[in-house]
Protein backbone atom coordinates (compact mmCIF):
# COMPACT_ATOMS: atom_id res chain seq x y z
CA UNK A 1 0.00 0.00 0.00
CA UNK A 2 2.73 2.38 0.80
CA UNK A 3 4.76 1.32 -2.33
CA UNK A 4 1.42 2.85 -4.32
CA UNK A 5 1.14 5.45 -2.40
CA UNK A 6 4.38 6.49 -3.28
CA UNK A 7 4.03 5.92 -6.74
CA UNK A 8 1.11 7.98 -7.11
CA UNK A 9 2.83 10.76 -5.03
CA UNK A 10 5.37 10.60 -7.54
CA UNK A 11 3.01 11.64 -10.22
CA UNK A 12 1.45 13.83 -8.68
CA UNK A 13 4.46 16.07 -8.60
CA UNK A 14 5.85 15.29 -11.46
CA UNK A 15 2.72 16.20 -13.14
CA UNK A 16 2.43 19.31 -11.09
CA UNK A 17 5.59 20.41 -12.26
CA UNK A 18 5.05 19.68 -16.05
CA UNK A 19 2.11 22.31 -15.69
CA UNK A 20 4.19 25.45 -14.14
CA UNK A 21 5.37 27.69 -17.02
CA UNK A 22 8.76 27.82 -18.20
CA UNK A 23 10.53 30.82 -16.20
CA UNK A 24 11.66 33.81 -18.23
CA UNK A 25 14.64 34.35 -18.11
CA UNK A 26 16.27 37.42 -16.79
CA UNK A 27 16.17 40.55 -18.37
CA UNK A 28 19.60 42.15 -19.85
CA UNK A 29 21.59 39.00 -19.74
CA UNK A 30 22.31 36.98 -23.01
CA UNK A 31 21.98 33.13 -23.25
CA UNK A 32 24.86 30.95 -23.96
CA UNK A 33 23.44 30.28 -27.32
CA UNK A 34 23.08 33.95 -27.77
CA UNK A 35 26.77 34.31 -26.86
CA UNK A 36 28.08 31.62 -29.36
CA UNK A 37 26.25 33.45 -31.65
CA UNK A 38 28.03 36.75 -31.27
CA UNK A 39 25.23 39.26 -29.38
CA UNK A 40 26.83 41.43 -26.81
CA UNK A 41 24.55 43.82 -24.56
CA UNK A 42 24.41 46.96 -25.24
CA UNK A 43 22.48 47.84 -21.77
CA UNK A 44 23.43 45.77 -18.84
CA UNK A 45 20.51 47.24 -16.46
CA UNK A 46 22.65 48.49 -14.08
CA UNK A 47 24.97 51.66 -16.06
CA UNK A 48 25.41 53.50 -19.49
CA UNK A 49 28.87 52.56 -20.06
CA UNK A 50 28.41 51.76 -23.84
CA UNK A 51 26.42 54.86 -23.96
CA UNK A 52 27.11 58.90 -24.05
CA UNK A 53 25.28 62.07 -25.39
CA UNK A 54 25.12 62.86 -29.02
CA UNK A 55 27.73 65.36 -29.93
CA UNK A 56 29.42 64.45 -26.75
CA UNK A 57 29.03 64.17 -22.76
CA UNK A 58 28.34 61.28 -20.37
CA UNK A 59 24.67 61.01 -20.08
CA UNK A 60 22.95 62.62 -17.69
CA UNK A 61 19.15 62.90 -18.56
CA UNK A 62 18.50 59.70 -18.29
CA UNK A 63 17.62 57.30 -15.67
CA UNK A 64 17.45 53.19 -14.63
CA UNK A 65 14.55 52.01 -12.71
CA UNK A 66 14.97 48.24 -11.93
CA UNK A 67 16.46 47.17 -14.80
CA UNK A 68 14.86 49.39 -17.10
CA UNK A 69 15.94 52.25 -19.07
CA UNK A 70 14.07 55.44 -18.88
CA UNK A 71 14.95 58.32 -21.21
CA UNK A 72 13.55 61.72 -19.19
CA UNK A 73 10.33 61.45 -19.81
CA UNK A 74 9.97 65.44 -20.03
CA UNK A 75 9.37 65.93 -23.68
CA UNK A 76 11.59 68.66 -25.80
CA UNK A 77 14.31 66.97 -25.92
CA UNK A 78 15.49 67.43 -22.17
CA UNK A 79 17.52 64.94 -21.42
CA UNK A 80 19.08 64.72 -24.68
CA UNK A 81 19.61 61.88 -27.53
CA UNK A 82 21.88 58.97 -26.62
CA UNK A 83 23.98 57.07 -28.91
CA UNK A 84 26.73 53.95 -28.15
CA UNK A 85 30.30 54.72 -28.22
CA UNK A 86 30.79 52.28 -30.70
CA UNK A 87 30.36 52.67 -34.17
CA UNK A 88 28.21 49.59 -35.96
CA UNK A 89 27.85 48.91 -40.38
CA UNK A 90 25.84 45.75 -40.62
CA UNK A 91 24.38 44.39 -37.72
CA UNK A 92 21.16 43.13 -36.37
CA UNK A 93 19.65 44.87 -32.97
CA UNK A 94 16.84 43.67 -31.05
CA UNK A 95 15.28 45.73 -27.90
CA UNK A 96 12.22 45.55 -26.16
CA UNK A 97 10.13 49.23 -25.46
CA UNK A 98 7.36 50.65 -23.73
CA UNK A 99 5.63 54.27 -24.50
CA UNK A 100 3.92 56.00 -21.75
CA UNK A 101 0.82 57.81 -22.62
CA UNK A 102 0.89 60.13 -26.17
CA UNK A 103 4.97 59.43 -26.33
CA UNK A 104 7.05 58.90 -28.71
CA UNK A 105 10.75 58.42 -29.75
CA UNK A 106 12.96 56.59 -31.81
CA UNK A 107 15.69 54.27 -32.60
CA UNK A 108 18.78 55.58 -35.32
CA UNK A 109 21.20 53.73 -37.05
CA UNK A 110 24.21 55.15 -39.38
CA UNK A 111 24.69 58.22 -37.13
CA UNK A 112 27.53 60.84 -37.11
CA UNK A 113 28.57 63.41 -34.94
CA UNK A 114 29.01 67.01 -35.26
CA UNK A 115 27.65 67.34 -38.21
CA UNK A 116 24.01 68.19 -37.14
CA UNK A 117 22.37 69.64 -34.22
CA UNK A 118 20.02 66.47 -33.76
CA UNK A 119 20.47 62.78 -34.31
CA UNK A 120 18.01 62.55 -36.45
CA UNK A 121 19.17 64.48 -39.28
CA UNK A 122 22.04 62.26 -39.23
CA UNK A 123 20.53 58.46 -39.19
CA UNK A 124 17.36 56.53 -40.16
CA UNK A 125 14.56 56.21 -37.61
CA UNK A 126 12.57 53.49 -36.00
CA UNK A 127 9.93 55.38 -35.19
CA UNK A 128 8.03 54.55 -31.63
CA UNK A 129 5.17 55.95 -30.86
CA UNK A 130 1.79 56.00 -28.83
CA UNK A 131 -0.05 54.90 -31.96
CA UNK A 132 -3.57 54.83 -30.03
CA UNK A 133 -3.64 58.20 -27.96
CA UNK A 134 -1.58 60.50 -29.99
CA UNK A 135 -3.23 63.40 -29.73
CA UNK A 136 -3.17 64.89 -33.67
CA UNK A 137 -3.41 62.65 -36.53
CA UNK A 138 -1.04 60.55 -37.64
CA UNK A 139 0.52 60.21 -41.33
CA UNK A 140 0.78 56.28 -42.35
CA UNK A 141 4.97 57.09 -41.91
CA UNK A 142 4.79 58.59 -38.65
CA UNK A 143 3.40 55.17 -36.57
CA UNK A 144 5.43 52.65 -34.98
CA UNK A 145 7.97 50.66 -37.03
CA UNK A 146 7.89 53.52 -39.57
CA UNK A 147 11.41 54.48 -41.61
CA UNK A 148 10.11 57.71 -39.99
CA UNK A 149 8.49 60.22 -42.97
CA UNK A 150 10.26 57.46 -45.39
CA UNK A 151 8.23 54.15 -45.34
CA UNK A 152 4.71 53.33 -43.94
CA UNK A 153 4.83 50.24 -41.38
CA UNK A 154 2.68 47.39 -43.26
CA UNK A 155 1.21 44.66 -40.85
CA UNK A 156 2.31 46.35 -37.56
CA UNK A 157 0.36 45.95 -34.12
CA UNK A 158 1.44 47.90 -31.17
CA UNK A 159 0.71 46.21 -28.14
CA UNK A 160 -0.75 48.27 -25.22
CA UNK A 161 0.61 50.52 -22.98
CA UNK A 162 1.53 48.26 -20.57
CA UNK A 163 3.03 45.85 -22.54
CA UNK A 164 6.72 45.44 -23.93
CA UNK A 165 7.35 45.57 -27.89
CA UNK A 166 10.43 43.58 -29.58
CA UNK A 167 11.83 45.32 -32.28
CA UNK A 168 14.42 43.87 -34.47
CA UNK A 169 16.06 46.33 -36.88
CA UNK A 170 18.57 44.29 -39.46
CA UNK A 171 21.02 46.70 -41.13
CA UNK A 172 22.90 44.37 -44.11
CA UNK A 173 24.96 46.92 -45.64
CA UNK A 174 21.94 49.23 -47.85
CA UNK A 175 19.57 47.05 -47.28
CA UNK A 176 17.28 47.01 -44.03
CA UNK A 177 14.78 45.73 -42.38
CA UNK A 178 12.05 47.11 -39.63
CA UNK A 179 10.16 44.23 -37.71
CA UNK A 180 7.98 44.99 -35.31
CA UNK A 181 6.44 42.10 -32.51
CA UNK A 182 8.01 39.04 -34.95
CA UNK A 183 6.43 41.16 -37.94
CA UNK A 184 8.36 42.57 -40.57
CA UNK A 185 6.67 45.50 -41.44
CA UNK A 186 9.24 47.47 -43.49
CA UNK A 187 11.94 47.32 -45.87
CA UNK A 188 14.53 49.24 -48.09
CA UNK A 189 17.11 50.07 -49.72
CA UNK A 190 19.80 52.87 -48.65
CA UNK A 191 20.80 54.95 -51.59
CA UNK A 192 18.54 53.59 -54.09
CA UNK A 193 16.45 55.61 -56.35
CA UNK A 194 13.57 54.74 -54.63
CA UNK A 195 15.01 55.92 -51.15
CA UNK A 196 16.48 58.98 -52.61
CA UNK A 197 12.89 60.03 -54.14
CA UNK A 198 11.05 59.18 -51.10
CA UNK A 199 13.66 61.98 -49.22
CA UNK A 200 13.43 64.65 -51.86
CA UNK A 201 9.82 64.40 -50.65
CA UNK A 202 10.00 64.46 -47.07
CA UNK A 203 11.22 66.67 -44.21
CA UNK A 204 14.80 65.43 -44.60
CA UNK A 205 15.14 66.88 -48.18
CA UNK A 206 17.50 69.82 -47.08
CA UNK A 207 19.12 67.68 -44.91
CA UNK A 208 22.84 66.81 -46.53
CA UNK A 209 24.10 64.63 -44.16
CA UNK A 210 20.61 62.62 -43.79
CA UNK A 211 21.04 58.77 -43.91
CA UNK A 212 24.47 59.85 -45.87
CA UNK A 213 26.61 57.66 -43.82
CA UNK A 214 27.81 54.05 -44.08
CA UNK A 215 28.18 53.19 -40.58
CA UNK A 216 27.61 54.92 -37.49
CA UNK A 217 26.30 54.82 -33.80
CA UNK A 218 23.13 53.16 -32.78
CA UNK A 219 20.51 56.34 -31.44
CA UNK A 220 17.62 56.35 -28.65
CA UNK A 221 15.42 59.49 -28.58
CA UNK A 222 14.22 61.51 -26.04
CA UNK A 223 12.05 63.54 -27.33
CA UNK A 224 8.53 63.55 -26.58
CA UNK A 225 7.02 62.03 -23.24
CA UNK A 226 8.52 58.86 -21.23
CA UNK A 227 10.11 55.97 -23.43
CA UNK A 228 11.29 52.56 -21.33
CA UNK A 229 13.56 50.21 -22.77
CA UNK A 230 15.40 46.80 -21.84
CA UNK A 231 16.88 43.78 -23.55
CA UNK A 232 19.13 46.11 -25.61
CA UNK A 233 21.35 43.66 -27.50
CA UNK A 234 23.63 43.51 -31.16
CA UNK A 235 25.13 40.91 -33.04
CA UNK A 236 27.38 42.47 -35.82
CA UNK A 237 26.46 40.59 -39.15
Amino acid sequence: MRKIFLILATAVFMASCGSQAPKEPAINTLTAAEIADGWQLLFNGNDLNNWKIYNGGDVTGWKIVDGVLHNSGVGSDHGGDIITREQYQSFELYLEWMVDTASNSGIFFNVVENVAPALYQSGPEYQLIDDYNWPGELDAKQMSGANYDMHAPVGAEVLGLDEWNKTRLIVNGPKVQHWLNGVKVVEYELWSDDWYKRKDNSKWKNETFYGAATQGHIGLQDHGGLTMFRNIKIRKL
